[in-house]
């Protein structure tokens, strides 16, 4: 490998949509992908699978929860290849419908992977994004439900072109204290801890698409979350309507946006449309 090479990543790969995401990347893209995923031995066999395939996708361990393990790999990606050149995090949980396991635990061990774990990986990893990079955050479309769901303050809030990074922490940090308290829902919170926490995924693009359009404008990366739609995986069960393959379609897309394209830059993408906020 040489620091010329181009490279991409996609967090959560050793199945469901970010198995297909590389897959699909392993197909179309020009420069190396490497497949992460938290548990060593099922990324290695996921690995494995794809080379059956004929695909050549390289390994490499990642807990997003784990700092350590980040910044692991991100010190693999600045010696191996210099930067990076496309991110997709795709790395969550959800709890099933009928968990029994209290509201405040779920929304706290939610918040935690699915918010700040992403977060935690923008923070090392955007640094090291080259020019014309792409960054592909998948979201869902039940932010944009938990959104409608919201009081009205928490709603204009939420969709502020001007909200920081810090106040936004500060809000999933207060969901979760709500809940722990039993006020979320007088608070003005949603009952879908799921929700909110892609809520903070689809804010949370917005404001990193407002830093780089800010301080790289030059570089011409561009940065989107996007919604896989409904996807049979192990989160959502039999019943969805679609293949990981076709859940793997928009962010693919914008994964692999030409190199002169515009946008879309901060946008929340289904379907390979923009959806308003």
């Amino acid at each position: 490998m040489s620091s010329c090479s181009r490279v991409a990543l996609v967090t959560g790969a050793n199945k469901g949509i970010g198995f297909a995401i590389t897959r699909d990347l392993c197909r179309r893209f020009s420069g190396d992908v490497v497949l992460t995923a938290r548990d060593s031995a099922r990324g290695r066999a996921a690995v494995q699978q794809l080379q059956a395939e004929g695909l050549r996708p390289r390994f490499h361990q990642l807990d997003i929860d784990d700092l350590q393990s980040i910044r692991a790999l991100r010190d693999f990606l600045r010696k191996e290849y210099g930067g990076l050149d496309v991110l997709v995090n795709n790395a969550g949980i959800a709890f099933k419908g009928n968990d029994p396991t209290p509201f405040h635990i779920k929304a706290e061990v939610t918040m935690k992977t699915n918010f700040f774990g992403t977060r935690d990986v923008s923070t090392e990893l955007l640094p090291l994004m080259k020019p014309q990079g792409r960054v592909v955050n998948v979201s869902s479309m039940e932010s944009l439900r938990a959104l409608k769901n919201c009081s009205p303050e928490l709603q204009q809030k939420f969709r502020s072109d001007t909200i920081s990074e810090e106040e936004l922490v500060g809000l999933m940090n207060k969901f979760v204290e709500d809940t722990r308290n039993g006020v979320h829902q007088r608070e003005g919170w949603p009952n879908s801890t799921y929700g909110v926490t892609k809520i903070g995924i689809t804010v949370l693009s917005r404001i990193h698409a407002r830093n780089l359009s800010a301080h790289r404008r030059g570089d011409k990366i561009l940065l989107n979350a996007c919604c896989p739609g409904w996807v049979r995986t192990d989160l959502t069960g039999p019943q969805a309507p679609k293949s990981p393959e076709e859940g793997a379609e928009t962010p693919v897309f914008l994964a692999l946006l030409p190199s002169d394209a515009e946008g879309p830059h901060g946008q929340l993408v289904t379907e390979k449309k923009v959806v308003k906020w």
